[in-house]
């Protein structure tokens, strides 16, 4: 809350009382928080048992300085009240599955699937904690991958072209002449080009604009392997939006291993072995068509709270108004 005084009425007499006098009146004397019965390790884990449903998600995000909570949520609450499961400082497996070993085993053993994204910590935990569930890798961090590799691509000739520019500019003055880059035909250097080709690359080609699609088509004319990378990203896209069965995507992935070792780009390699590593989990998408997005949601939640609180200077507190709200 501001500092600012505000006049407040009492008993036929204006007194001032400030903002944060006002919080700390709310929070020691107004709010049930004294009494709150997670008071005790709120700010090392909080668990809401009876809002485990049959579809959780989980996930972590950054709550104060930099420090990452783990936070399980019920998927059936759809962001509103009863969608906070469990929320757990830090992200390391032993003490997330200490604290949802809480949870009785007869209410665990219901749950039916778990979205989360690709860390081994989560899978393991998922793994123990609910031997039941389905675990499911969200498709957007898969996706994610490939589109890291391309632009791990674009980077490297962008590099490459600053250097080539460098070069050139020291040999002009050399000479003592003006340095003249090259212009292409939709006005960028080849620099520009490299530089401005950063979003198109995430989009689909039905989706570029028109100037996108000329900047793409120079950009693949001069750079074929950054056309066999995007390709091979979009690619991986189509398995997850036209698949409509785990077989079916089974053997659509195992084309795109070929045509990934096919093209010999190292990065996406290293896709496909984390593909490959994770292809059961990143399979059952196919059952439900399920995704981590509710959880990316709610952490949206969180940050946006923690930004109207303007930061987060008691944890324990901040962690009982947000425990309120949604658990």
């Amino acid at each position: 809350m501001d500092n600012h005084p505000i006049s407040c009425y009492h008993l036929g007499h204006y007194f001032q009382l400030d903002g944060k006098q006002l919080q700390e009146q709310y929070k020691e004397h107004i709010s049930d928080f004294s009494g709150w019965d997670q008071k005790g390790h709120a700010s090392d884990w909080m668990l809401f048992t009876k809002n485990v449903g049959m579809m959780l998600s989980i996930d972590e995000t950054a709550l104060s300085n930099g420090e990452l909570y783990t936070i399980a949520t019920n998927k059936e609450a759809r962001g509103r009240k009863g969608t906070l499961v469990a929320m757990i400082k830090g992200t390391v497996a032993e003490d997330i599955i200490t604290v949802l070993k809480k949870i009785p085993e007869r209410i665990r053993k219901r749950v039916r699937e778990v979205t989360m994204d690709m860390a081994a910590n989560m899978q393991l935990a998922i793994k123990r904690c609910f031997v039941n569930a389905h675990r499911v890798i969200d498709r957007f961090h898969v996706q994610k991958l490939a589109f890291d590799a391309v632009q791990e691509a674009r980077i490297k000739y962008r590099w490459e072209a600053l250097d080539k520019e460098n070069e050139a500019i020291a040999e002009s003055k050399k000479n003592r002449v003006a340095y003249q880059p090259e212009i292409l035909e939709n006005g960028d250097t080849v620099k520009q080009l490299l530089a401005r080709s950063r979003y198109l690359l995430f989009k689909h080609r039905s989706k570029w604009t028109g100037s996108q699609g000329q900047r793409a088509k120079l950009l693949f004319e001069r750079y074929p392997v950054l056309k066999q990378a995007y390709d091979l990203s979009v690619k991986l896209g189509a398995i997850f939006r036209i698949c409509t069965s785990k077989e079916q995507a089974f053997k659509r992935l195992a084309l795109w291993y070929n045509k990934v070792e096919d093209s010999g780009i190292e990065s996406f390699r290293t896709v496909s072995r984390s593909v490959q590593s994770h292809y059961l989990s990143i399979l059952n998408f196919f059952i439900n068509r399920s995704t981590n997005a509710s959880a990316e949601s709610f952490n949206a939640k969180v940050k946006a709270f923690r930004a109207t609180s303007r930061g987060v200077r008691d944890i324990d507190f901040f962690l009982f108004r947000l425990a309120k709200i949604y658990a």
